[in-house]
């Protein structure tokens, strides 16, 4: 859900206050959001599949395995 023009100016606000105040923390902060956008950038892709879309792939390979078997089997019977 994005802000609203007046909720990123005072949200701009509130930054340019912390970083006068505290620095070393807003710096942090920073770093934090560039590493956040950085996962938002790379998509949710984390290297495994979750647990009820892996067992809907192995389903279809499974079925698919099946059918290629059967054709193969009523090719050698005629």
């Amino acid at each position: 859900m994005g802000l609203s023009g007046r909720e990123r100016r005072i949200l701009a606000e509130i930054e340019r206050a912390l970083e006068q105040d505290d620095p070393d923390f807003a710096r942090r902060l920073a770093e934090i959001e560039r590493i956040e956008a950085e996962r938002a950038r790379a998509g949710r892709w984390r290297g495994r599949l979750p647990r009820g879309r892996a067992f809907h792939v192995w389903v279809i390979f499974v079925l698919g395995l099946l059918v290629i078997v059967l054709l193969l089997a009523a090719v050698l019977a005629t």
